[in-house]
């Protein structure tokens, strides 16, 4: 193993005061310094290592001397408009660093406390917000929006205002540049153990028409090589600083992004997390993306949620986040991909967006609830997870948004199923050892079933429908699960199943066209 991990927690630190939870029951609780610490010291004893997200990365979260968030601040108004009495800096996160405080110091004594590797995660081309930059008056997303940004127009990808649209180009060097700067400032300033770029947010950085691969893959080499350098160059005492890197879960993205996991262990890179965004999957790239990693160690990012749907309780026509129901990812499921992802390469589990559990944004998407922070030390033993009930969910996850990087080959969901065509589909399948000798093969559609009939064969075996469509083990999260209306199942015996990929043919035989949005299959 390259690295000393097997857990590794993400906190993207704005769920600290965007959710509801004990250290801050009420929306009107200012930051405090009690709350970060009690995100660290609640994940103790499960994590080898806490990865903190400073906001967006162009907006220091830190005592910065770059760009710091007094300057910030004056720039913001003087920019927009907007007073320096304004709630969005003489509140919160922002106030706390107006107030002479450093979170990320604060921080990294927290995991020196509880015993954790205290890294830095810096997004590379985030895009939250970025659709309000050119708007006066603007008093919405002061962690996102950089001067930096606005005042280089020249540099976006496009002029346009979809997530994959509004970050910034990279095949410009002052693009890289002013990011390399800010890290280095982070690793020169602060004793972290390790650093983590975070291509996820999000995953587009060249205009592809204008691009080809080669070009890509060497100012991504370029700018990842570099990075190694000002963590060596930094580093006290000689100590290995750690390199990680969050990136997609399809190998097709990856070239979008020019980033070639088979460079990584040149370049000086220690992790690879193979990420499906926000979402916990079965369906990605993952084994052929760990294979290439040679000894960089692969990482299998999982997160609260497993599919989204309908958003609810927002107006259509302004930017909303946190709008969107979730069904929500069960400790079954965690040890199950787990299970999965060890037995394909795996060194270690990577959670992201774990506190989301936590009730937050808009109303209409609970019932709510404390994250299962125990499954977490669950997945840090490949013995003990191999052991325990399976719970198999093959969802749409990422969707990708659209746009120039929808080039995602051989998902399997969501699917249309037409009259009389089989739709064949693929699940890894890792049955536990005395597991019972039936088990039951479960379909969900996105609308109610009316006068549809489904067949089903599982590995070339016809399979026989059951009335019995409940949950393999109880509705502990309520949203998105399925009903009467839109779930049918099927008897499977488990001598069918094989380790490894096993083929599922779902046929529409009576009824109109239906979505299909759901397979499970649950050993107990």
């Amino acid at each position: 193993m390259s690295v000393p991990f097997r857990s590794v927690y993400n906190n993207d630190f704005t769920n600290i005061t965007t959710c509801t939870w004990s250290a801050h029951p009420q929306a009107s609780m200012p930051f405090s310094k009690e709350m970060l610490e009690e995100t660290v010291r609640e994940v103790a004893g499960y994590v080898d290592a806490h990865f903190l997200q400073l906001a967006t990365g162009r907006v220091p979260w830190y005592r910065s001397k770059l760009y710091s968030m007094e300057a910030h601040r004056d720039w913001w108004c003087e920019n927009y408009g907007v007073s320096p009495d304004h709630p969005i800096f003489t509140t919160g996160y922002h106030k706390y660093l107006l107030d002479g405080n450093d979170p990320l110091r604060d921080f990294i004594a927290y995991c020196r406390k509880y015993g954790q590797a205290a890294f830095v995660s810096m997004r590379m081309n985030d895009a939250h917000g970025l659709e309000l930059a050119d708007e006066y008056g603007n008093t919405r997303f002061a962690n996102c929006i950089s001067k930096f940004y606005v005042e280089h127009p020249q540099y976006r990808l496009s002029q346009e205002k979809g997530w994959y649209d509004r970050g910034l180009n990279w095949i410009h060097e002052e693009v890289r540049s002013s990011l390399l700067e800010l890290i280095e400032e982070q690793c020169a300033n602060y004793e972290l153990d390790g650093f983590e770029l975070d291509f996820q947010r999000h995953p587009r950085f060249f205009v592809e028409s204008e691009t080809t691969l080669s070009e890509r893959v060497s100012v991504m080499n370029d700018f990842i090589g570099r990075v190694r350098e000002i963590l060596d160059r930094t580093a006290l005492g000689g100590a290995r600083r750690y390199l990680s890197v969050r990136i997609p879960c399809y190998l097709s993205m990856l070239e979008d992004c020019g980033l070639e996991p088979a460079c990584f262990e040149a370049l000086g890179v220690d992790m690879a997390v193979i990420s499906d965004h926000y979402f916990t999957s079965m369906d990605m790239d993952f084994a052929a993306i760990a294979k290439r990693l040679e000894s960089v160690s692969a990482f299998f990012e999982m997160c609260h949620t497993t599919f989204t749907g309908k958003h609810v309780g927002v107006d259509p026509g302004k930017p909303h986040y946190d709008c969107f129901t979730f069904r929500r990812t069960t400790p079954e499921q965690y040890r199950t991909y787990a299970n999965q992802a060890y037995r394909n390469g795996a060194q270690g589990m990577y959670f992201f967006n774990f506190a989301y559990y936590r009730e937050h944004g808009t109303e209409g998407r609970g019932p709510f609830s404390e994250p299962p922070f125990s499954v977490i030390g669950d997945c840090r033993d490949p013995k003990l997870v191999a052991s325990l009930p399976q719970d198999y969910l093959l969802t749409p996850g990422w969707s990708c948004w659209g746009g120039p990087v929808q080039r995602v080959k051989g998902k399997n969901l969501p699917r249309v199923l037409k009259r009389d065509c089989a739709e064949r589909f693929t699940m890894e399948l890792y049955p536990q050892e005395n597991a019972e000798p039936v088990t039951r093969l479960r379909l969900q559609t996105d609308e109610a079933i009316a006068d549809q009939v489904f067949t089903a064969s599982f590995n070339g075996v016809q399979l026989t429908p059951t009335a019995d469509i409940s949950e393999p083990f109880g509705e502990q999260y309520p949203p998105l699960l399925g009903t009467e209306q839109t779930l049918r199942a099927f008897t499977l015996p488990l001598s069918l199943i094989r380790e490894g990929k096993n083929e599922i043919t779902v046929t529409l035989t009576e009824g109109e066209d239906i979505r299909l949005i759901a397979l499970n299959i649950a050993i107990c």
